[in-house]
């Protein structure tokens, strides 16, 4: 029999049809997993009263014959700095406000208003301002592939619960790569949808750059996550307006022929990248060729994305900084200090010279897209960190973390449709991961190429907890 771990949402909602499973069977099953998985640490304090309340009206309606929709009874999990009524949202924080949220996000109110059941938040670095996973709230996430590694940041929690199977859907944000660096460091996949798809609220200080988006095991669980959440909410201004695309599954496996793929290794820019992540997209992308997609090399217009994003990210922390009483800072993570204090070295002229040049990224990368339909690089120039270190070992990568991780903040200037997909495991045993970006609002292209790749490149199997 197939173990609960190893359901995808297709499968797990047919069981529930069938009676040969219940809700509240498998949010107990999820429930003793997570606790068993104590150790990676990936979760905040879990409300269990709660969660089996929400399988209990699951499994009710099922009874009836009366799910209130696709993702009935699916076992999801938010990341702790998105409003899931009822908890408090802390990001990572022990200067954050305990007071339960009064309302959902978003995304949240979509799955909720299909029934799904909320096994709890996940863990994030403090307010997200890195690209792995330690806080002083929750103290170290670990990556189950080798627990001296992080799992990456800031959706780490939401990565591991991906990788171990404790949920089938895992709702983060993406401000400069945080739902894509975990998914690589991690071997699961990870989706920044193109701005305004997903609606966003409350504003995020980082505004436009930051997206909410899905995290998973595997790409069609994350279309059907998509399909859930691309719908309007009136909160977010900056939102489409309308129906989005309706069903992200529609059309996912048509593979790539006759698509034309830019691979670009190093961005026309960057320095260090390891041998074996190059190898991996190289194969990648020989594995779409063989699929009939008309791959050539071609570096995209993006030299001036570093000094945007700092112009952008650096004062947004020191904003959140300034926002903390004085006295309290003591108890924030010096590295989020060390980036608030070059925050105020940025005026507001540049952030808003910033934030116009946006455009000019976004033209540049418009002409580039009239040539290539996708746009292939590495999602990571390494693989995951030592737990507790904000830098790679080894050097060349400066004090500043973005240096890192040129491949991702790129597209969170230009709003772009951004994914990581799993493509194989380094010599020192850590996944890799490739990155597919497709031109503004193409998001169901970019799933299904990167369904493509995930069927030609199946990473090796983690064992699930049982």
């Amino acid at each position: 029999m197939t173990a609960i771990a190893d359901l995808s949402v297709e499968s797990l909602t047919e069981a529930y049809r069938r009676g040969a499973l219940s809700p509240v069977e498998v949010a107990r099953d999820g429930l003793a997993r997570i606790e068993a998985a104590a150790a990676v640490n990936a979760f905040m304090p879990l409300m269990s009263d709660k969660v089996l309340a929400e399988a209990a009206a699951s499994e009710t309606r099922w009874r009836a014959g009366a799910p209130l929709g696709a993702l009935d009874g699916v076992p999801a999990t938010v990341k702790d700095n998105i409003w899931l009524k009822g908890y408090p949202t802390l990001r990572g924080s022990l200067t954050g406000d305990d007071t339960p949220a009064g309302d959902d996000a978003p995304a949240v109110a979509r799955l909720r208003e299909q029934g799904a059941v909320f096994l709890g938040k996940t863990c994030m670095p403090e307010h997200g301002w890195i690209g792995v996973c330690h806080s002083p709230r929750s103290g170290i996430t670990r990556n189950p592939w080798n627990p001296a590694h992080t799992p990456g940041g800031s959706t780490g929690g939401g990565a591991v619960a991906a990788l171990l199977g404790l949920g089938l859907l895992h709702l983060g944000t993406d401000g400069a790569g945080s739902l894509r660096i975990p998914a690589a460091f991690t071997g699961v996949f990870g989706f920044k949808p193109s701005v305004g798809c997903v609606p966003v609220y409350p504003a995020p200080l980082l505004n436009v750059l930051s997206h909410h988006g899905p995290i998973a095991r595997n790409v069609t669980d994350a279309a059907c996550l998509m399909t859930a959440i691309a719908r309007p909410d009136a909160r977010d201004m900056t939102a489409l307006t309308g129906e989005q695309v309706g069903e992200y599954g529609v059309g996912l496996n048509d593979g790539v022929r006759g698509l034309r793929i830019a691979m670009s290794m190093r961005l026309g820019h960057v320095d260090a990248l390891d041998p074996d992540i190059e190898a991996a997209v190289t194969r990648t992308a020989r594995a779409l060729e063989a699929q009939g997609a008309i791959v050539e090399v071609a570096d995209p217009p993006l030299s001036r994305a570093l000094d945007l994003i700092r112009a952008m990210w650096w004062p947004v922390s020191a904003a959140i900084v300034d926002g903390v009483p004085a006295a309290r800072r003591g108890d924030m993570d010096k590295g989020l200090l060390k980036i608030a204090e070059r925050g105020r070295g940025l005026t507001a002229t540049d952030y808003l010279v910033a934030f116009a040049a946006r455009a000019e990224l976004h033209n540049a990368m418009r002409d580039f897209h009239g040539r290539h339909d996708l746009l292939l690089t590495p999602t990571m120039p390494v693989t995951a960190l030592k737990v507790g270190e904000e830098m790679p070992e080894g050097g060349g990568f400066g004090d500043d973390w973005l240096n890192w991780s040129p491949y991702t903040y790129p597209f969170n200037l230009t709003g772009q449709p951004a994914a990581s997909v799993p493509c194989g495991l380094a010599a020192n045993g850590l996944p890799m991961g490739a990155q597919l970006v497709g031109r503004l609002g193409e998001d169901a292209l970019v799933l299904r190429a990167s369904r493509a790749i995930e069927q030609a490149l199946p990473l090796p199997a983690f064992k699930l907890l049982r």
